[in-house]
């Protein structure tokens, strides 16, 4: 009698296997090299992993059988034990060949029976190792809420920005409360994994299109009974950074022909459940975006990370090096950018004379030092690929255009000036803290014409390369505004009035 298939919200256990001859897994196992695919072999051979990664070995048979023949139609044969198996694999390693041998040798031979989830995490988590920079990242930063004054108010909490609490992670704890409170309709596998080149810890989530947890929920056909769920598959990442309350999503990946609005619903299910999971009672947490994508977690680490550089981006990174032990409050301010070049005494001053074209060019780099400091170097390792700004001030008005009116002009600006001096230090810091700051001409600058300007920076390291332009005399490195050096930490937002507004709920 075939067993019955019930529905639950228990999450996908790591044994459950998939068919072998699956494109999505053959796929997923042709993406790594050659040596890759061995140690990932070597690795599911360990006593920590055979639970759930067990070969296809010859079944024990009594001893008058022991001396039969193997299959000749078997291309390959079955080892006899784990040992033989590992030292199998041992050979190869030292040996030449091409991926292709080992892959099939792998799917058609020793795990012929499929591979169990835990195995095609390991996979995705071994192609990471080699390609770090293969998922694109979206960082969030975790922040408590108030708690409500009254019960109707419990959907309408606000961020605490005076409480310095931070959520206390549990990986065991905070999967039972994604899977029973926020996905309970989702049936999805968790693997965590720590990277070796970052210091964060990283959760796959793998989802599936079935309310149950069996074979059944992700073998492929057309027969009587079988779901093809698993062609519908998605994949997401979350990155745990050390000693940060930030936290890291990637792009959601369908394995099969899924639709974006499938995925762009996961994503956000994800980022209005991560806080649940990781709330407690008396203890609110929510996440807030912060415009900054990057296919580099390095970059993400340094903006968003628990170092010192998160609020230290621009010229102000020469205060995130721990080791200058430098404060902007300090009397005494840091030394000359370019003080090591600067003349011995003794030398002749003929020497030190040099043509105008040379003053400019050191002149270009004293600049570049103080407006980008530490950051924005080519090795730095901390190159942000793509930024976007878009700009809504109004069009600067000339005195000298013809469509201008002097007087018009010259009123505005005593305006301007008499409401900038009406309003005092205390009442701009009451309406910061209120979130409804107004800038001063907003009203005169409605009827302004307003031109749709878009920013869009693309490169190994934009940042990097805005600094090469200021060094090189083509971007007046005296007049860039902020956001063109980095300051903001953000890969997106809205320009307003020389500074970055934010773009959607970004916290600058």
């Amino acid at each position: 009698m075939a067993r019955l298939s019930v529905p639950t919200k228990a999450r996908l256990p790591s044994s459950l296997r998939v068919g072998s001859s699956d494109p999505i897994v053959v796929k997923a196992l042709n993406r790594l090299s050659r040596d890759s695919v061995i140690s990932l072999v070597l690795d599911w051979l360990d006593e920590n992993s055979l639970a759930n990664a067990a070969p296809y070995l010859r079944r024990r048979r009594d001893a008058l059988d022991e001396d039969d023949e193997d299959d000749p139609d078997d291309l390959y044969p079955p080892c006899r034990s784990i040992s033989e198996l590992r030292e199998l694999y041992s050979d190869m390693q030292q040996q030449k060949g091409s991926k292709r041998d080992v892959a099939s040798r792998v799917l058609e031979g020793d795990w012929r029976h499929g591979l169990t989830l835990f195995q095609l995490a390991m996979v995705d988590f071994s192609y990471f190792d080699e390609h770090p920079t293969s998922q694109k990242w979206t960082a969030y930063n975790i922040l408590p809420l108030k708690p409500p004054s009254t019960e109707g108010e419990e959907d309408l909490r606000k961020i605490n920005h005076t409480s310095l609490t931070i959520p206390r992670f549990h990986p065991s704890t905070f999967l039972q409360n994604l899977q029973q409170q926020v996905l309970p309709d989702v049936k999805a596998h968790y693997h965590f994994y720590r990277p070796k080149d970052f210091h964060l810890l990283l959760l796959r989530i793998f989802v599936i299109d079935s309310p149950y947890n069996t074979n059944l929920a992700v073998s492929t056909g057309n027969g009587p009974g079988t779901i093809t769920s698993f062609d519908a598959s998605r994949t997401l990442y979350l990155a745990f950074p050390d000693g940060s309350p930030a936290l890291y999503i990637s792009k959601s990946q369908a394995a099969g022909p899924a639709s974006a609005g499938d995925s762009k619903s996961l994503q956000s299910l994800i980022v209005n459940g991560v806080p649940k999971a990781l709330s407690k009672p008396r203890q609110r947490y929510t996440l807030k975006g912060t415009s900054l994508t990057s296919r580099n977690l390095s970059a993400l680490l340094d903006k968003r990370g628990p170092g010192r550089s998160n609020a230290c981006g621009g010229g102000w990174s020469i205060y995130s090096d721990e080791k200058a032990k430098e404060s902007p409050l300090e009397t005494l301010l840091p030394g000359h950018p370019l003080s090591n070049d600067a003349p011995r005494p003794g030398t002749s001053r003929k020497r030190e004379a040099s043509s105008r074209q040379q003053r400019e060019v050191k002149k270009a780099r004293i600049v570049a030092k103080a407006r980008f400091g530490n950051s924005g170097l080519i090795k730095d390792g901390t190159g942000i690929e793509r930024a976007e700004f878009l700009m809504q001030d109004p069009f600067p008005v000339s005195k000298n255009s013809t469509h201008g009116d002097e007087e018009e002009i010259e009123r505005q600006t005593s305006e301007e000036q008499s409401m900038d001096r009406r309003r005092s230090k205390l009442d701009n810091a009451l309406r910061e803290a209120r979130g409804d700051v107004e800038e001063p001409d907003d009203e005169a600058d409605a009827s302004r014409w307003t031109p749709t300007v878009r920013f869009a920076f693309i490169g190994p390291h934009v940042f990097a390369g805005v600094r090469q332009l200021v060094e090189a005399g083509i971007v007046d490195g005296e007049r860039m505004p902020g956001w063109m050096t980095g300051e903001a930490g953000v890969t997106t937002g809205v320009i307003r009035h020389g500074r970055v507004r934010g773009h959607k709920g970004s916290g600058v």
